[in-house]
């Protein structure tokens, strides 16, 4: 199963990034369906998409991130991307929105406001374990079936979830788009650490990195699905029991949007298909 949720994930990232591209549009009669290939922006994700390919079968370092560099210059020399007037900028206050959390916590005193969180607490934690159980999948750091420090892992995520309430930010936590980072070799924690200082120096340039559009870095969710998919060697095809699971698993993904609930659709149906096949 944790093969079938890592390769899941990285469908589910592919699908986002063809959706971010244009390449797939939503569609009334088909749910979805291939986008115009009039479209400039478009081009923008190909081109890229191509480049960062050569440059990964031919084995160039920081493939994925001079793939996206060079798709933003195309972007800008057809016209595409705008070229920022500035380059530097300060962030915003945090004042209106700093603390709000703790000065309505006493909101929650009626029976569906603890039903909304607790709802919210069983998505959020559904999607967290699916996503380290997929992110450790990929860098190898699953043994035995077991994940070391998944302790340690949870409760970092639910600090920072805490943490980014106070701050009055959207959830902060652990997010799919990391496999970015450990397909080009990132492993450890120090990588976290660089990442965290390069986004806190990324807030003065934020008009620099607006040319980093949806289009431009959509290659690379791309490119990291492709990766993941890759355990899908490892499901055992030829076991019903295991592959229907699996199945409902990498499908449920990217058509509900939500890793929690196609885990879910092969949680429910796993004990199932193993009590039919005498396994339990």
């Amino acid at each position: 199963m944790k093969f079938a949720i890592s390769s899941g994930i990285g469908l589910f990232i592919a699908f986002l990034g063809l959706q971010n591209s244009g390449m797939i549009v939503g569609n009334k009669a088909t749910l979805v369906s291939i986008g115009s290939l009039e479209n400039p922006l478009v081009w923008i994700t190909i081109f890229g998409l191509l480049l960062t390919v050569v440059l990964m079968i031919l084995n160039i370092p920081g493939s994925i991130f001079i793939g996206m560099v060079f798709a933003a210059i195309f972007g800008i020399v057809i016209g595409q991307i705008a070229v920022p007037t500035k380059f530097i900028s300060f962030a915003p206050s945090l004042k209106p929105i700093f603390g709000q959390a703790i000065y309505h916590i006493g909101d929650i005193n009626t029976v569906q406001m603890v039903v909304v969180v607790l709802t919210f607490l069983l998505v959020t934690f559904f999607d967290t374990a699916g996503t380290l159980i997929g992110l450790a999948q990929q860098a190898g750091f699953i043994k035995n079936n077991k994940m070391p420090r998944v302790g340690k892992a949870l409760a970092a995520d639910s600090t920072a979830m805490m943490a980014g309430s106070v701050l009055g930010t959207s959830p902060v936590g652990a997010f799919v788009e990391s496999s970015s980072g450990i397909a080009v070799g990132g492993r450890t924690g120090l990588t976290a650490v660089f990442i965290s200082i390069f986004f806190l120096i990324s807030m003065l340039f934020s008009p620099l990195l607006s040319i980093f559009t949806a289009q431009v870095t959509a290659p690379a969710l791309i490119i990291v699905g492709v990766l993941m998919a890759q355990n899908t060697a490892h499901i055992h095809w030829d076991r019903l029991e295991i592959a229907v699971p699996a199945f409902l698993i990498l499908l449920g993904m990217p058509l509900t949007y939500s890793i929690s609930d196609g885990i879910s659709l092969g949680m429910i149906t796993y004990p199932i298909c193993m009590i039919a096949a005498k396994k339990i």
